[in-house]
């Protein structure tokens, strides 16, 4: 523990002495720092997908570093500094787990998850989206506001209803494009996706992973299929639909054999 506090003492120190003699550190604020703190969170979500623990490492330094960044200014300006974060967080942690610090009974994590929903709605007036960030890519926020009003009871009674759903959802779509109707098909379009999510959702899915992995695995082999174009001696546009898709299942046979490339 004494090398926990030391390491975080010393890295409070630092930020005191960049935030008094470095041009750049002086010069930032809560504004400039934001869109910054989003690209570093987005670099430790790349690092975990690609299970590098080293960069997730150090990818979160670069997060604390931020958020002692955010400490520091929020203390120059009188408005909460380390100290009040830290004691913020920790009487959250409490009060949101009475199963483990109270007398309430949690038996798995389902009822975790309903328990937390519950008890924010008590601890304050916001509705209960309100705490969905707008600025949440949007297949991660579909998935927060179905899990959010799935703490309060608003879900399938049977999760294998959601397929009967996404079959509706296919045929109004398949209407309104039918109909050359582009803003209604775009409804509707959301409407499936929205669906889809939930399904992931009520299935164990995560969606953003799993098109992740989808996007990572179609640029695998669509690489594939330039390399073996390049080698052939000619240009993608030089290549026929049939012969790009002669390419595409070589290259879900490469890959499958040679998962690391």
């Amino acid at each position: 523990m004494e090398k926990k506090l030391a390491a975080f003492e010393k890295l409070l120190d630092i930020m005191d002495e960049l935030r008094e003699k470095c041009p750049w550190d002086k010069k930032q604020t809560f504004e400039t720092l934001r869109n910054l703190t989003i690209e570093e969170t987005y670099e430790l979500a790349d690092a975990i997908s690609q299970g590098n623990m080293e960069e997730v490492k150090n990818e979160l330094g670069d997060l604390l570093l931020h958020i002692v960044f955010y400490s520091r200014i929020g203390s120059e300006e009188e408005h909460f500094d380390i100290t009040d974060v830290i004691n913020s967080i920790n009487r959250k942690l409490v009060s949101r787990h009475p199963h483990v610090f109270g007398k309430v009974k949690a038996e798995n994590e389902e009822e975790v998850k309903s328990n937390w929903e519950h008890l924010k709605l008590k601890d304050t007036d916001k509705k209960l989206l309100s705490g969905v960030p707008a600025s949440l890519p949007s297949l991660i926020k579909a998935k927060r506001i179905q899990e959010k009003v799935r703490g309060v009871g608003f879900d399938w009674e049977h999760k294998e209803e959601i397929w009967e759903k996404i079959i509706e959802e296919v045929v109004e779509l398949s209407y309104e494009i039918d109909k050359s109707d582009k803003p209604q098909a775009e409804s509707e379009f959301g409407d499936l996706l929205f669906s889809i999510v939930n399904a992931g959702r009520l299935y164990g899915i995560d969606p953003e992973n799993a098109l992740e992995k989808t996007n990572q695995e179609f640029m695998r082999r669509f690489s594939y299929i330039e390399e073996k174009t390049t080698e052939a001696g000619k240009s993608l546009g030089e290549m026929t639909l049939d012969e790009m898709n002669q390419l595409w299942e070589e290259a879900k046979k490469f890959n499958k054999n040679n998962p690391e490339k």
